[in-house]
Parts: structure tokens; C-alpha cells; sequence
């Protein structure tokens, strides 16, 4: 079956009733969708018989001095994209179809979306989990799948679900990395081959992090890779490093024990890069696995 293309709300609609039966999974995007979009809808098809894939940029979840007008829209070849991987439907509004002019509600994150993450960018997990609720109304998910590379925004938007009774199981994919070991991103064409050089620290520190035992010593380890690379040309300008709480996204203390988020946010150049290992057990030698740091 061809893709289905809705661009407003009763496009969706009428293409939710094409489909029929069984359960259906919804693929949030801003586009520019690239192989770890793409692996997050074929783990959505797992679960489901249908997947929608909304794309759309979020202006809420942008702050004045970044780069909504920059950011990269691809949509012909997104489609392409969509179609091979067995999409159903793609929904792709307009800011107008999605917001109000006088829109007066949002969806807060609260403490959970003013820490790491949020500390950097006020309001940017309200507006993520404003977007995505939006979305949820809309499309009536069974299920949602993002991706792990994204952890704090995971999280808080399991944090959403629970909290306001959703009836939609979230599905986290693994990060999908460049065999250099730069995860995807979207914004990672912005980056000249110095740039990529110095991107290319943050995989490289979270791996000595996360080879350490205790969290003083994976903060440190993690650190001083970081630190090296802030003298190199092109230098790398670090935001944050965190090892925090899975659920909470907490800072954990010197003396925890147990499971642990390693973080990191960082720019190169013009370009902000996120990237983490989501399952370090801190009190254990570990490898490097889950957001897939090879």
C-alpha cells in the first residue's frame, strides 16, 4: 500500500479510517529522518499493524537564539524513506494546524525539564511533551516508539504517560551510530571534517566513563577526555556532563550503586550535539553497550 500523506487533522483522520483494524504506532519526527529514524519504525512495525510518522517541527521546542529556521527539511526524501520501511501514514501539518494563534495551555515537564538537559534549554521539554501530546490526541497511538540517544526527553515523556494515565506503551530504540561512532543526528550535516574530528570526543569519553566501577571515577574518567578536547582546534565547548537517575534524571551521588545514565551535551563549532549510554550498572565493570557505543 502507498503511503498516505495527511497535512492536517482531517486528513489524519480520514487516513485513520483506511486503515481498519489492529493496532497502530506512531513515529514522532522533525524529519530529516536518517537510519535511526528509520530502525525506530521498524521497531514500531513490531508491535504494531499499523505506523504513522508524524513530521513536523516543533517550533515550542526551540529557544529564540537556536536553529528552528536552520534546521534541515527534507520532506521528498523523507517520504521515499517512509514508504520503504512499510509506513502507513505520514502526518505532516503546518504550525497553524497544530497551535492555536492564542493558544493559552502548555504541558509542563517540571523538575524533570529544568535539570541537564533542561538547564540549557528552558522550556524545551514543555515544549516537547506539549507537541507530543498533541500528537498522541490526534494520531490515538497503541504504542510510540523514540529513541534512546534522546534520554532525558524519554524519559520525561514516560514520565508523561504515567502520570496522566496515557493508555499508550513507549518504546525506547537504541541509538544507531556511524561506524566512526558519532551517533546520528540530524544536525550532524552541519559539521566539516574538523568538526566531525572533535564530535567524535563525546562517543570516546562516555566509553572511558562507562569502563570505570564507581561514579566519582566514570565522572572523571569521562572528564578528562572532555577536557583534552576542549584545547584541540577545533575545540569542542562542553555544556554539561551528568550521571544522573534513569527515572529522574537526578544527579546520582559519589556513592551510588545501581543503574545510571551517562550524559553529555557539547558544541563543535556552530552545531550542538547530545549523547549518552542509558544503561551503565554503576558498582560494575561494564562494557560499552546500550545506546550502542561500539
Amino acid at each position: 500500500m502507498d503511503v498516505i500523506v495527511a497535512d492536517d487533522r482531517a486528513a489524519l483522520d480520514a487516513a485513520r479510517g483506511e486503515l481498519g483494524g489492529g493496532r497502530l504506532a506512531l513515529v514522532p519526527t522533525m524529519g530529516a529522518l536518517h537510519e535511526g529514524h528509520r530502525s525506530l519504525i521498524r521497531l514500531a512495525r513490531e508491535h504494531a499493524d499499523h505506523v504513522v510518522v508524524s513530521i513536523f517541527v516543533n517550533p515550542l521546542q526551540f529557544a529564540p537564539n537556536e536553529d528552528f529556521s536552520r534546521y534541515p527539511r527534507t520532506f521528498d526524501a523523507d517520504l521515499d524513506a517512509c514508504a520503504a520501511e512499510g509506513v502507513s501514514v505520514v502526518f505532516a501539518p503546518a504550525a497553524e494546524d497544530m497551535y492555536l494563534p492564542d493558544r493559552q495551555v502548555t504541558i509542563s515537564a517540571g523538575t524533570m525539564g529544568a535539570i541537564v538537559e533542561g538547564a540549557f534549554r528552558p522550556g524545551h521539554f514543555d515544549g516537547v511533551l506539549t507537541v507530543v501530546n498533541k500528537l498522541f490526541n490526534l494520531v490515538r497511538p497503541d504504542v510510540a516508539a523514540f529513541g534512546r540517544k534522546d534520554a532525558q526527553q524519554l524519559a520525561v515523556i514516560r514520565r508523561m504517560v504515567l502520570d496522566l494515565n496515557l493508555p499508550i506503551e513507549i518504546l525506547g530504540g537504541e541509538t544507531v551510530r556511524e561506524p566512526d561512532g558519532l551517533a546520528l543526528s540530524s544536525r550532524n550535516r552541519y559539521l566539516s571534517a574538523g568538526d566531525r574530528v572533535a564530535a567524535l570526543t563525546l562517543s570516546r569519553a562516555l566509553r572511558e566513563g562507562a569502563a570505570r566501577r564507581n561514579a566519582a571515577d566514570i565522572r572523571r574518567a569521562a572528564l578528562a577526555v572532555l577536557e583534552g578536547a576542549a584545547h584541540a582546534d577545533p575545540p569542542l565547548a562542553l555544556d554539561y556532563l551528568a550521571l544522573v537517575d534513569p527515572l529522574t534524571f537526578a544527579e546520582v551521588p559519589d556513592d551510588h550503586a545501581g543503574p545510571a545514565v551517562l550524559a553529555v551535551a557539547a558544541r563543535v563549532g556552530d552545531t550542538r550535539l547530545i549523547d549518552n549510554i542509558d544503561d551503565i550498572v554503576v558498582g560494575t565493570v561494564v562494557g560499552a553497550g546500550g545506546s550502542g557505543v561500539a
